[in-house]
């Protein structure tokens, strides 16, 4: 059976190498000349399988109201005369409900706990280098009303079978030395030991050349125009490439790993999927002064920042921007995470060598992503990650390939049917 996977994101990867490993035969499809070129590029680094919570939780829309006007702001709407946008955000204050808020961030953990086990799998078996680094990760707090609420969120993330450990401000210093240059202290941290980082587009470009060593077709630089239709079923993708030339290629089932524009390619079936581009930034400096940069990746919770070390550069993340499919880089939104590489490492970075970057990560408002069957027959979905695409690229792309084969995963989340 030929399996065509439409999408070259860690998402699609993933798919791709897990499918072959099943024995389907499997080509990718991209319109990049490369694999891990847009969302994939230069995201966070995290592998944080202990941030499951969902951005769509009952604190969120006063924050949104408290931050509404500030152009550093964590989150920032720019509203557009755009219906997807506002039923998006409809959506989303749905998923604000409490009892909404418990039931995702309990699926997203059991799928990223069954994630990381599989990505440690992929790379044992494959041996593949991506800067990774499994020191785990820390969230930092910085105030102590704050951190007052670290020992109910580790209790709740330990049931969920994630394992955290509370800790002082003093014992974050230990685990992370680099912290001791801020002048204003850390109030306290959780840390997460069996988290990860590294580069994401470094692993999925390697995971890809892997797939095409193994024989998985790999089209390159070829844009995915229209799915061809018969019926009930696929029967092509109608592309064009770098050239201008158009034809159709066939398989006997597709998969969808087209993150944002998953939508766009959907429509025309009558199938409406609730994603929304919400825009990230980022970016990676060089270091000056290695040994005042961070070795273990950190989440401040404070800031809604995220920092990872990826070899002799350090990636700094955050804020979360609705602009519809804008990748404009705003010099206001990167401006915070210099900002904050200043604050936390001082002299750490070298601010000539600043690579800032956008990127549009596919959310849903309940930030479950959407893995399983589409309305068409042979037609399949693995989209709609939002933030934590890196995190759940390895196990969302195993449970679908299970799916596929008419298999039941070993996961307590709502797979389409």
């Amino acid at each position: 059976m030929h399996v065509m996977v439409l999408g070259a994101g860690v998402t699609g990867v993933t798919t791709a190498w897990f499918l072959q490993q099943a024995g389907f035969e499997v080509s990718l499809v991209d319109r990049q000349p490369g694999a891990g070129r847009e969302t994939s590029f230069a995201n966070g680094g995290q592998i944080s399988i202990s941030h499951p919570e969902p951005w769509a939780n009952p604190a969120a829309p006063w924050l949104a109201l408290r931050w509404l006007g500030r152009e550093d702001a964590p989150l920032k709407i720019r509203p557009a005369f755009d219906p997807a946008q506002w039923r998006w955000a409809t959506s989303f204050l749905h998923e604000c409900l409490p009892w909404r808020t418990r039931r995702n961030t309990e699926a997203i953990a059991a799928l990223a706990l069954f994630s990381g086990e599989r990505l440690r799998a992929v790379r044992e078996k494959t041996g593949i280098e991506y800067e990774q680094r499994t020191a785990g990760i820390l969230h930092l707090f910085h105030t102590a009303r704050e951190f007052a609420h670290a020992p109910a969120r580790a209790s709740t993330l330990r049931k969920l079978g994630i394992p955290v450990e509370v800790r002082s401000g003093p014992e974050c210093l230990a685990l992370e030395p680099a912290l001791a240059g801020r002048p204003d202290g850390i109030a306290g941290g959780l840390y997460a030991p069996d988290d990860e980082s590294g580069n994401a587009q470094r692993f999925t470009e390697a995971l890809a050349a892997r797939l095409g060593e193994m024989g998985v077709r790999l089209h390159w630089n070829t844009e995915i125009r229209q799915l061809a239709v018969s019926g009930s079923r696929i029967e092509g993708v109608n592309v064009r490439d770098a050239m201008g030339r158009k034809g159709m290629l066939s398989a006997d089932a597709f998969v969808v790993c087209l993150g944002s524009y998953s939508g766009r390619l959907l429509r025309p079936l009558g199938q409406r999927v609730p994603i929304y581009p919400v825009k990230g930034y980022s970016i990676t400096a060089a270091l000056a002064a290695p040994e005042r940069a961070p070795v273990v990746s950190l989440t401040d919770e404070s800031r809604r920042v995220v920092c990872s070390r990826l070899g002799d550069r350090l990636r700094v993340a955050g804020t979360a921007e609705l602009a519809g499919f804008d990748t404009t880089i705003r010099p206001e939104r990167i401006k915070p995470l210099l900002e904050w590489a200043r604050a936390h490492f001082p002299g750490a970075i070298d601010e000539a060598q600043v690579t800032p970057w956008a990127g549009l990560r596919p959310a849903t408002p309940s930030n479950l992503p959407l893995i399983g069957r589409s309305h068409a027959e042979n037609l399949w979905l693995n989209t709609g990650h939002g933030t934590l695409g890196w995190t759940l690229a390895c196990g969302s792309a195993a449970a679908l390939t299970l799916l596929i084969q008419g298999e039941k995963p070993p996961v307590a989340f709502p797979f389409q049917r």
